[in-house]
């Protein structure tokens, strides 16, 4: 099955730093669970804003399909000013029903009357679910999460990602964690950047 994320050869370095990354390889396929797995400062999220474009690689080559971002503060994903649904519909680019936001909603333990508020209104982890939600919804091939339920309490993170994991005979899963017992339940595969 072909990569829906297909990294080779990556090499980074900041400005006037250390290389976080030297000829690192890694590919996702439709149907995998990839968590990659490491503490703060190991570069996890410095390679969530390569994959993104955010960023340059030194060197290089990083292909993706199309694709979702789940990020870790997800006050920073939502506009102020503006509600969750219209900023959901807005993303996925097409008329959106009611039959096609509710059963998710429901799955993801998030109230409807929640969507019709601004982001300010919502907790975080009330907001981390909007993020995965709005990411579902645009049903891309590739979803690329930034400890996505590190503001949910351990049942409601494990219904969250047992979610995820039914989505995976549409998509490939790209998380990013420093939960090793996380990242051990739910990978198909574990990349660890402890040791790079």
């Amino acid at each position: 099955m072909s990569a829906v994320l297909d990294i080779k050869n990556l090499t980074f370095s900041y400005p006037n730093g250390d290389f976080l990354y030297k000829n690192f390889s890694l590919s996702v396929k439709k149907g995998e669970f990839v968590c990659l797995l490491g503490p703060s400062g190991s570069g996890k999220s410095t390679l969530f804003e390569l994959i993104c474009g955010n960023l340059k690689q030194n060197n290089g080559y990083i292909s993706h399909k199309k694709m979702a971002q789940i990020y870790q503060d997800p006050y920073s994903s939502f506009h102020p000013t503006y509600s969750i649904i219209s900023q959901i519909k807005d993303a996925v680019k097409r008329d959106l029903t009611k039959d096609e936001y509710l059963p998710l909603c429901e799955k993801l333990a998030l109230d409807e009357n929640l969507l019709h508020e601004k982001p300010h209104k919502l907790s975080g982890g009330e907001l981390q679910r909007c993020s995965i939600l709005r990411a579902l919804l645009l049903k891309t091939e590739l979803i690329l999460a930034d400890e996505p339920t590190s503001a949910l309490d351990n049942i409601t993170q494990l219904d969250v990602l047992k979610h995820m994991l039914k989505t995976l005979n549409e998509c490939g899963i790209l998380l990013i964690t420093h939960d090793r017992a996380l990242a051990k339940w739910c990978a198909d595969k574990t990349i660890s950047l402890e040791h790079m």
